[in-house]
């Protein structure tokens, strides 16, 4: 038998597992639902032993429905959430929550980060204070000194997890240099802590885990842990990446040049280079690749693909001819394609939850320039193209950084790779080929290659995921379209201006 490798997501959502062989073929999938604790506005928390639980949970459902033999699993790797974090104390169990990136309880300190030192973080880190790891530990100490003080290290759920599985102590804790532009206190471009930056905010930088690789092999197995999960005590455990990371993984972004769209319930744009470039517009933010030697300057739209859902569900059902039952995707997608494009077309604001890139949180989103002959292809058509034409911002900053660069190619990962209008949308809009990848497992797919590449199945991971990962008909831009885009673009920019203005008006 060949070997075989386990590749885990601790995602927003849920908890995603998958078994590879060693060739790359998709021999099952488990799933179970995130458990967010939200008793007020503000606050979103997640148990981490319930995260770890749903690790366990899907490993075990993996081999049952496989049948899969324990001894075949080779090794395996936990990509997850980035920005959030986990305190845990000497015996390496967790003392606080799991401090989600979508808490902000932390924007005090986010203000405080920027007031006191937002060049030299951005310059350092790659990445603005935000709701990351930096402002949520300045947080910690602040808010809750007491506990603050039992921390021994902060983590990630990812780190967590393998912590847990491979019986690791607080002074073993580590973060893999995929998730440390988040992190507020980084020399991202040397993997190293920056006692300055820790200095300055009074963090101990005694609580900040050990750097490591993606790859690199953490512990193994315990037999408590085999008992929970139905894997062979003993069996290897990678540091893995952050989700972001694993998902570009998962598209084969392992060359310089390579984009990547994230069609998920965010929507993330990304590129491939070989060099590190921090951005002073504050837009993208700069992360290692789980390639070594790569970087991935990214940026991206809270719930840009939960927008299409919401206008499912919520105004496709007004708009649907029976007036009795939802318009589908199928059905949305005709409406649009059916559109004869305009200048004089509707624009969508797809900020529905504030702007991240750049951050612009009281801004929300709109329709604007409606006319009596709009209908419900101009307004579904205008969600599709919000994403779009801010991810054109995201393109157009990216080649001012890098001068002389020049993107490939998008390739398209994430349910909305389906949809034929929108990626021809994108293709016009961006002026550069869009490709769909023909895998669709996502960050477990990433995950499980790293676990390959720990465990020394894999040379490189580049060389790993060229033969894994394939690609679909390419969806090339039209130059009539194309210079319809340029104009929107514009109008769109401007837009995003004025709404902004108003939007922060007290």
């Amino acid at each position: 038998m060949s070997a075989k490798l386990i590749g885990i997501d601790i995602g927003t959502q849920g908890t995603k597992a998958a078994l590879f062989s060693e060739d790359g073929e998709t021999l099952g999938e488990a799933f179970q639902k995130s458990n967010l604790f939200q008793p007020r506005p503000g606050i979103v928390e997640e148990d981490p032993e319930e995260q770890l639980d749903a690790v366990c949970n899907t490993i075990k459902e993996l081999l049952e429905k496989t049948t899969a033999a324990p001894s075949d699993i080779a090794g395996l790797a936990i990509d997850g959430q980035m920005a959030g974090v986990i305190g845990v104390r000497d015996d390496g169990m967790n003392i606080t929550p799991y401090d989600s990136w979508l808490d902000t309880r932390c924007a005090p300190y986010i203000r405080q980060m920027k007031a006191e030192a937002a060049e030299d973080i951005l310059n350092k880190t790659g990445c603005a204070p935000s709701f990351n790891h930096g402002p949520k530990k300045i947080w910690w100490k602040n808010e809750h000194p007491d506990v603050y003080k039992k921390i021994t290290a902060f983590v990630q759920p990812g780190g967590y997890a393998v912590m847990r599985l491979c019986g690791l102590k607080g002074s073993d804790a580590f973060i893999d240099t995929t998730y440390i532009h988040f992190s507020g206190f980084a020399d991202n471009r040397n993997s190293k802590w920056d006692a300055n930056l820790c200095r300055r905010f009074g963090i101990d930088i005694d609580k900040l885990p050990r750097i490591v690789k993606a790859d690199e092999i953490m512990g193994t197995v315990t037999s408590e842990m085999a008992e929970r999960t139905g894997l062979k005590a003993g069996t290897p455990v990678a540091a893995g990446c952050g989700d972001t990371a694993a998902s570009f993984l998962s598209c084969g972004a392992v060359s310089e040049g390579i984009c990547v769209d994230v069609a998920g319930t965010a929507s993330v744009f990304a590129s491939t280079t070989a060099d590190f470039r921090a951005d002073t517009n504050l837009i993208l933010g700069c992360g290692q690749s789980a390639v070594p030697g790569l970087w991935h300057p990214y940026a991206y739209i809270n719930g840009g693909g939960m927008n299409l859902e919401w206008f499912r569900k919520n105004i496709g059902i007004m708009l649907s001819p029976e007036r009795s039952a939802e318009l589908d995707f199928e059905k949305l997608n005709a409406l649009a394609e059916a559109v004869e494009i305009r200048t004089d077309d509707p624009l969508f604001v797809p900020h529905l939850a504030g702007r991240n890139s750049p951050a612009q949180p009281d801004l929300r989103g709109a329709w604007a320039g409606l006319n009596w002959n709009h209908g419900a292809g101009h307004l579904y058509r205008a969600v599709c193209e919000g994403v779009a034409l801010e991810y054109k911002i995201y393109m157009q900053t990216l080649m001012e950084i890098y001068s002389g660069f020049r993107p490939i190619e998008i390739r398209i990962t994430g349910g909305g790779g389906k949809s034929a209008l929108w990626n021809r949308i994108k293709a016009d809009a961006l002026e550069i080929p869009v490709v769909p990848v023909d895998r669709q497992e996502g960050a477990p797919l990433g995950s499980a290659l790293v676990a390959g590449k720990a465990v020394g199945l894999f040379p490189d991971l580049k060389t790993a995921a060229d033969k894994w990962i394939g690609k679909a008909e390419a969806v090339n831009p039209n130059p009539d379209a194309s210079a319809h885009y340029r104009f929107r673009s514009r109008k769109y920019v401007s837009l995003m201006e004025s709404l902004n203005s108003w939007a922060e008006a007290e």
